[in-house]
């Protein structure tokens, strides 16, 4: 009897280990974003929308979204990029002009849309 309940114990704690692992792998893959830039991104677009209750929860919802569609990476790159295409001159113009710059600000742009349809 005491055997039973031991391997029970065990198979329990294995199984909660298991699931702790996963759901923190987990919340990790989703959460990718780090604070300060979803924060941000809420700032700016609270700025946009109204500095409301709604404001936020529309804003915070369309970076949710967005971080659903774009890797953290790609969102930086593409933010970079348009940053550093408002440049005047020939600087500027390195920025706006390659292929691999048009797709990233490609798909922050539909990030952005699906964004827009989902959470306004």
């Amino acid at each position: 009897m005491r055997s039973v309940a031991s391997v029970a114990r065990i198979s329990l704690l294995l199984t909660l280990a298991l699931i702790a692992c996963g759901t923190s792998a987990l919340a990790a893959e989703l959460n990718d974003y780090p604070t300060e830039t979803r924060a941000d991104y809420v700032f700016a677009c609270m700025k946009t929308h109204g500095d409301t209750q709604l404001a936020l929860r529309q804003c915070s919802c369309s970076i949710d979204v967005i971080a659903t569609l774009l890797s953290y990476d790609q969102y930086v790159a593409a933010q970079t990029v348009l940053s550093l295409s408002q440049v005047q001159g020939r600087f500027g113009a390195m920025f706006r002009s390659p292929e691999p710059a048009k797709e990233a600000i490609k798909n922050l742009r539909q990030a952005q849309a699906e964004a827009e349809v989902r959470c306004f």
